[in-house]
Order: C-alpha cells, then sequence, then structure tokens
C-alpha cells in the first residue's frame, strides 16, 4: 500500500498516476475533512473507463497512512508567483516536524514533496530519527525530466531517447550536467552548439517558476506527480532504477550531513548505493557552495 499525506493537485495526480501505473493501492490523507474521500472516489469511479485494478481509497487518520510501505508527503504551502522555493521553508517547516514526529517507529520508506524539498528532507531526517536510506526527496529527478522534455523538443526527437542529469539543489543553482546528457548514447553536444544547450539549461532552471508566473493560482503538479509515481513504481518494483533524488550524503565529493540530489541506485529498501558523476572544477565549487546554503 503506498500512502500520501496531502490530497491537493500533487497529491490527487500522483494518487491517478500510480493507479494508472498499476504500482500498488493507493490511500489518500489530509486534514481537510472530505477532501480525499472525495478525490479518492472520484477517481475509482473512472476505473472502469481508465482500466486500473488498484484501489484508491482513503483514510480517516494518519495511523493508516503509517501502515503502508511507502509514504508521499505533499502537505504544505505551495509558490505564488515571484515567490522563490526557499521561501516556503519556514512556512513548511512547522508541518514537516510535526509529521515527521509520528515517523519515529515507522519502518518503510518515505519521500519528501513539499518544498524546499532538499532543506524539508534533511529536517524530517533529523526530527523523525529514521535511517537516511530511507528517506529522499523529489529533488533533481523533475529538473531532469524537465530537461530530457526541452531536448527531445529542440532536435524533434523521441523524448525516450534523451537522457539529461541534474545534480545539486532542486532550486535555481541546480547543476545541470553537459556530458550526461546523451540522444541514444550520443553526446548532446553532437546536436546543438554550447550556446543553445546553456540556454536549455537556464530554461531547465526557470521551469517551475515559469509555471508558476503562467498559471497565477498554483504551482506545477502534473510534472512531480509524474515523477513521483515513477519513482513510487520504482521502488515497488525493486527495479533498482538510478534517479537523482534529493537524500542525505555521507562523505560523497566531501560533503556530509545535508541533502541534494545525486543520481542513486534506488530499491525497495530506499537508497541502496550513491553514485558519484565526474564533474568539473565549477560544478564542484557550485555544488559545495550549495551544500552550505542547505545546512539548515
Amino acid at each position: 500500500m503506498i500512502g500520501i499525506i496531502g490530497s491537493g493537485n500533487v497529491g490527487a495526480n500522483m494518487a491517478f498516476f500510480i493507479a494508472e501505473k498499476l504500482v500498488d493501492n493507493v490511500l489518500l490523507f489530509d486534514i481537510q475533512e472530505g477532501l480525499a474521500a472525495g478525490k479518492s472516489l472520484d477517481m475509482m469511479e473512472a476505473a472502469p473507463i481508465r482500466g486500473y485494478t488498484t484501489t484508491i481509497g482513503s483514510a480517516e487518520s494518519l495511523d493508516q497512512i503509517l501502515e503502508c510501505e511507502l509514504v508521499f508527503i505533499t502537505a504544505g504551502s505551495v509558490r505564488q508567483p515571484g515567490m522563490k522555493r526557499e521561501g516556503l521553508y519556514t512556512i513548511n517547516l512547522e508541518i514537516m516536524e510535526e509529521l515527521a514526529g509520528k515517523f519515529k517507529k515507522y519502518e518503510g520508506i518515505v519521500v519528501i514533496v513539499t518544498e524546499p524539498v532538499d532543506m524539508l528532507t534533511r529536517r524530517f531526517i533529523k526530527a523523525s530519527g529514521m535511517d537516511y536510506s530511507r528517506v529522499m526527496g523529489l529533488g533533481c529527478i523533475l529538473d531532469s525530466t524537465r530537461l530530457r522534455f526541452m531536448i527531445a523538443t529542440e532536435l524533434n526527437v523521441s523524448m525516450e531517447n534523451v537522457s539529461a542529469l541534474v545534480i545539486g539543489r532542486h532550486a535555481d543553482p541546480m547543476i545541470p550536467l553537459e556530458k550526461y546528457c546523451c540522444v541514444s548514447g550520443v553526446p548532446v553536444s553532437m546536436f546543438m552548439d554550447e550556446e543553445k544547450l546553456l540556454s536549455l539549461f537556464e530554461e531547465t532552471r526557470g521551469a517551475g517558476a515559469l509555471i508558476v508566473d503562467m498559471a497565477q493560482r498554483a504551482s506545477s503538479f502534473y510534472g512531480p506527480s509524474a515523477v513521483a509515481a515513477e519513482l513510487a513504481e520504482t521502488v515497488f518494483r525493486n527495479s533498482r532504477r538510478i534517479l537523482s533524488v534529493s537524500h542525505m550524503l555521507t562523505g560523497q565529493y566531501g560533503i556530509e550531513d545535508v541533502c541534494l540530489s545525486l543520481p542513486a541506485v534506488i530499491g525497495k529498501d530506499g537508497i541502496v548505493r550513491t553514485l558519484e558523476p565526474e564533474l568539473e572544477p565549477s560544478e564542484l565549487k557550485l555544488l559545495k557552495s550549495s551544500a552550505e546554503e542547505v545546512r539548515v
């Protein structure tokens, strides 16, 4: 069973995408009375047409969520136009630490989706006392996905043939790694010039803010929800995929005790192993400065 705390746009769409992937049954929870029950019923009434055989239900209490093997936390405020992700830290910290207190004896896996994800993932680990290998944040897996879309669109090729890697903070200082951007294994630099590629990197950094500014009322939610569903499938299938998620670093590049995104092997027990891509000096410098910025 997969639990989702928060039944807003991200939580509800996440449940829908997980159901369509037939990963496992989903349980929604929200402090707003009736919201989780109403949305879960709405999605289940679509099941005969959409063809998912897993169920989407609602939990009456957090205790029911704690019985799930995997829990996503989406609860909290979202960005408003012109707002940085970091601006949500003080707003969402109290919610995250209160929830973390409920997970002190939890033995499953937790994925933080609430922003700012790197800072809140670290705080959740500290407050819950959970093993750091079983807690991760959505992080740069979303930014890597956005970059894949932009490269494929620019080159007019299938998105399935494009791979991209973004590491570091899920914020403006994120680090897209040029040497790990490929089209069917061929470096993307063979298809476009440096100036164009760097412009795509900048678009990736501003992608979330652009959606907020365009929509005016809401942060992005389809992209994060789809990425979360992919992560859920990776855990439940124990597929050991390599994804750039935010997690506690334990000496990689000389960085410790902060959560940043690096490619990690992910399986049924959470973070199996962290990989260390080869970095240029400028990339390493930015990664280390990012570590200090999220050390709160």
